[in-house]
């Protein structure tokens, strides 16, 4: 009777041990993002099955009655197994993405295997055990679907509204059961460690003043030394692609200096990094001052303007302020960010503002690429050569134009200079007055060597992106927050219309859980600039691109596709606008609250903004202020039937 019951434990283990590792295997299918996405129900199920499987492995190691030889020598092969698939694949792109699925696979097996090593020794230690398990398991089930009612309820829930089942308007398509919802608060990178950061550098004192000058000191008494971040402003194509090309561009272009007295700075340049000992602190300024930076003149052969803006614009000009968060749905906005939404709520505010959300919004591809060219170029694919982004529109028309990119990436770079016959052409030097880039380049928060854009490090990690002890997007609001307020103190006979642009990733990593560290800046933020009553003369958008494209939500949940076709969207505009728009008798942006709108819709209402109040009759038949058509598809919409995720 033993040999027999070995032979089947034998049998058994190696079965199943068999369909762990091909089901893991196949879950490791790569190609590009749309092969992934397309065939995410496959890889999700694969790695399921293969979590079973070692599940059982595992419960028969210590439930079966086994020669301690033979269950010493299977755990120490399961691992030798582990450890050969995770070397097969570890990778942290979508070409290879190996190590996504250790994340994915870990986070099914561990809470599996904890919840039955428990019941199990409850089994044997408990009277009963069975009847009380069965009534817990009701009790828990009675819980959940409670919970589940509402999250389902309030998964299109907005700030004055919802989503409205409207007879002929699409509809998201499939169940849509949130059950991402139901997991507490962390519970996705409990184990990435605290989501706050160690402070550092508070033994510096160090700032510019109004002349330039950097003065510095430090309560250590250690030699101070000061690392003067370069311009990225002007560079070619060539040196700001992501690619380890833009970083160490950066990290060469470092000029070192020993502080000794007040030192006079470039005034081109916009940020430093001063250092005593093991402390380090960085430093921004907004330089030259706005009321030294000349209205910029289009060179000939790029001039966006027609020939009826070629004189100057006159009448009420307005303000923009481009908030934008990569990878935050409709519903991830709610979940994540409470503060935030708390806040831009009394941003509406009838007689000065008015706040306009739309429900179903909706990405134009499965990644940043498509939806951010129809944004800010207003084509996916761009028919001219040399295409220039909305922000070089801007600044054709007397705006002072500002981006800031907390990821040590260029925008231009990555994604329309394909477009370029020259990779020595400088999109920034033409189309920005200010750019923030080179911090967010230093290798204590972007990677020197290796993948930088790996779970445990750089700007899609799943653990806090802190540099120099603060979150990395407080660098950004800082200084888009000084650059506002200079902006604003320019005498007013000489202030010039502004758009500001800030990107933010806390939304672009597996877990869905960083985005919370951005909420408590966001929400200060917003409530200066109500405050202020900068709004009054300031459009602001507040976006994403798409919803999370990674995790388990996305990977596992018909409510994960949803999201991720559902890009968040707000724009609060000042009342005087908003009446202005309604007194030509349209009821466009109420009624496209509630029809099918797209990235493509955006750019041309920033390109109506930008010519206000001589704005093209083209470009607003095509922005937000116009309705779209009722009953609108996704073919019309020029969204791709794979993409196409709101139906009739």
């Amino acid at each position: 009777m033993p040999a027999r019951i070995t032979s089947f434990n034998a049998l058994a283990f190696f079965c199943l041990t068999c369909i762990w590792v091909v089901s893991y295997k196949r879950s490791l299918q790569g190609g590009d993002l749309l092969f992934i996405s397309n065939n995410l129900g496959l890889l999700g199920g694969e790695i399921l099955v293969s979590v079973l499987s070692l599940t059982a492995i595992v419960t028969m190691l210590y439930t079966r009655k086994l020669r301690r030889t033979m269950r010493r020598n299977m755990a120490v092969l399961l691992l030798v197994i582990a450890t050969a698939l995770y070397m097969y694949d570890h990778g942290e792109r979508f070409e290879e993405h190996g190590f996504y699925n250790v994340l994915i696979f870990l986070a099914i097996f561990i809470p599996l295997n904890v919840v039955i090593a428990t019941t199990y020794v409850l089994f044997l230690t408990i009277p009963n055990f069975i009847v009380i398990l069965l009534l817990s398991l009701a009790g828990l089930a009675f819980g959940v679907t409670l919970s589940l009612q509402h999250y389902i309820a309030v998964f299109d829930q907005g700030m004055f509204g919802k989503l409205q089942n409207i007879p002929g308007e699409c509809k998201w398509q499939g169940n849509n059961y949130p059950l991402v919802d139901l997991l507490p608060a962390g519970s996705q990178n409990f184990w990435a460690g605290s989501m706050s950061c160690k402070p550092s550098g508070n033994e510096i004192k160090a700032e510019f003043d109004a002349q330039g000058y950097l003065t510095a000191s430090c309560s250590t008494g250690d030699a101070i030394t000061v690392d003067i971040l370069p311009d990225t402003r002007k560079w070619a194509l060539k040196d700001k692609s992501k690619w380890q090309v833009f970083n160490h561009r950066v990290l060469d272009a470092i000029i070192k200096r020993n502080y000794t007295r007040p030192m006079l700075v470039d005034e081109s340049i916009q940020a430093v990094v001063v250092r005593c000992g093991a402390q380090s602190k960085i430093v921004t300024r907004v330089s030259p001052p706005p009321s030294r930076i000349r209205e910029f003149v289009p060179p000939a052969d790029t001039d966006t303007r027609p020939e009826r803006l070629r004189s100057k614009i006159t009448g009420k000009r307005l303000n923009v302020i481009f908030l934008f968060v990569d990878a935050v749905s409709h519903r991830q906005f709610y979940r994540r960010l409470e503060k935030t939404a708390k806040v831009l709520k009394t941003l509406h505010q009838p007689g000065k503002t008015h706040l306009t959300e739309l429900y179903r919004y909706h990405s134009l591809g499965v990644s940043t690429d498509n939806s951010t060219k129809a944004m800010y170029v207003g084509a996916i694919n761009p028919g001219k050569t040399n295409p220039l982004p909305i922000w070089a529109y801007y600044r054709d028309r007397g705006y002072v134009t500002a981006r800031v990119e907390t990821s040590c990436e260029d925008w231009s770079t990555t994604y329309i200079s394909q477009y370029h016959r020259s990779k020595n052409y400088s999109i920034g030097e033409r189309s920005l007055d200010y750019e923030l880039s080179s911090p967010f380049c230093m290798p204590e928060f972007y990677p020197a060597a290796g993948n930088s854009f790996g779970n445990f490090k750089g700007p899609f990690s799943i653990i806090a992106r802190c540099l120099y002890g603060r979150h990395v997007h407080e660098y950004g609001f800082e200084y888009v927050d000084r650059l506002r307020h200079e902006l604003r103190s320019v005498e007013k006979s000489k202030r010039r219309p502004y758009m500001l642009m800030l990107n933010l990733m806390e939304g672009h990593e597996g877990t869905g859980e960083v985005l919370r560290t951005l909420d408590s800046r966001l929400s200060i933020f917003l409530e200066d600039l109500r405050s202020s009553g900068e709004l009054e003369d300031t459009a602001l958008f507040l976006l994403s691109d798409h919803g999370l494209h990674m995790g388990l939500n996305f990977a596992f949940l018909n409510s994960g596709q949803i999201e991720h076709k559902n890009p968040f969207f707000s724009m609060v505009l000042p009342a005087w606008l908003h009446e202005q728009v309604g007194s030509k008798g349209r009821q466009g942006l109420r009624l496209n609250e509630q029809r099918l709108t797209t990235p493509l819709e955006t750019h041309f209402t920033l390109k109506t903004f930008a010519n206000w109040p001589a704005y093209s009759d083209d470009d607003f038949e095509r922005s937000l202020f116009s309705a779209v058509p009722a009953g609108r598809t996704c073919e019309q919409a020029g969204i791709g039937s794979r993409i196409c995720k709101c139906k009739a």
